[in-house]
């Protein structure tokens, strides 16, 4: 995520500073930005000359203190573990000056509880940015307990005027508003899987070719909408006693772990990925996202 952060704010004309502890992933960075800047290319929506500004805007650095000190705006992004978070951002406090403000990128962290290693709380939030950040346009800005209503406001309208879409989370929880329904989905897939009652390739497919189509277009509280509220209600009344509500991960998840069949990484998990199948679909991700993102748009 980070070197994608990079890229965006370093796109829309921001020097950026890049830390990370690890010289072999500072020195991909270039790489990895010009791989990311290609289906822009294909598609017209960028030139050479856009890639190198990008890139002339950045710049490495494996000191936090030298990354910090003069930045008005600092994003997180690493593992999600919770002390690991606190760490950093104690860290970063004393590198920073008053007006700095601090944000992080999980995707399910509660901001309420990194930001307690903090001594300056109210300019603490979070910025969940969806994958990849320099193509998807979405981004919960979300409050914590402590964020001030100055600091909410003037990252939301940061986030907009970075060309982003943003959404305020107005209460801190856990997954905030897109892993609280995403993961939803995932749970009711794998015990889908788990049951029998399907293929994880007939599961997905009814996904991207089913009701997944819209989900760009329109949401899921309009598609009640245009269903009826009364219908909706009826269907639920119905449906809801049988969908799965497990508090822990699938049990079909869990055996695929434990037999070290992880995804990608491994070659294996719900599907199989021979070597250069996962770039493929990458590549056709991002063609596709930014297609939709244009089309929607319009």
């Amino acid at each position: 995520m980070g070197h994608s952060l990079a890229q965006l704010f370093a796109g829309q004309g921001h020097p950026v500073a890049l830390y990370d502890t690890n010289e072999t992933m500072l020195a991909s960075v270039p790489e990895r930005i010009r791989k990311n800047f290609r289906t822009f290319l294909e598609l017209g929506l960028a030139t050479e000359a856009d890639v190198e500004r990008c890139l002339a805007g950045i710049t490495l650095s494996s000191r936090l203190d030298e990354t910090t000190q003069d930045a008005g705006l600092v994003i997180e992004a690493v593992s999600e573990k919770l002390p690991i978070k606190q760490q950093i951002f104690a860290e970063v406090e004393g590198y920073v000056g008053p007006d700095t403000l601090l944000c992080s990128n999980t995707s399910a962290i509660s901001i309420t509880s990194i930001a307690e290693a903090l001594k300056c709380k109210e300019r603490f939030l979070g910025t969940h940015f969806w994958n990849p950040p320099h193509i998807v346009p979405c981004v919960e800005v979300i409050k914590s307990e402590y964020t001030s209503d100055e600091v909410f406001e003037t990252v939301y309208q940061f986030m907009k005027q970075a060309g982003k879409q943003p959404v305020k989370v107005l209460k801190d929880v856990p997954g905030f508003l897109g892993n609280r329904m995403q993961h939803a989905l995932w749970r009711e897939a794998a015990s889908l899987l788990q049951a029998g009652i399907a293929s994880a390739e007939d599961i997905d497919t009814v996904v991207k070719c089913g009701f997944g189509l819209r989900l760009a277009f329109i949401g899921p509280l309009e598609t009640a909408d245009l269903a009826g509220l009364d219908l909706s209600h009826d269907v639920q009344s119905y449906l809801l006693p049988f969908l799965e509500t497990s508090p822990l991960p699938p049990g079909v998840m869990e055996e695929r772990i434990k037999e070290g069949k992880l995804g990608v990484k491994t070659g294996e998990g719900f599907h199989q990925w021979p070597p250069d199948k996962a770039d493929r679909i990458i590549k056709q991700r991002d063609r596709v996202l930014l297609q939709i993102s244009r089309l929607v748009g319009e």
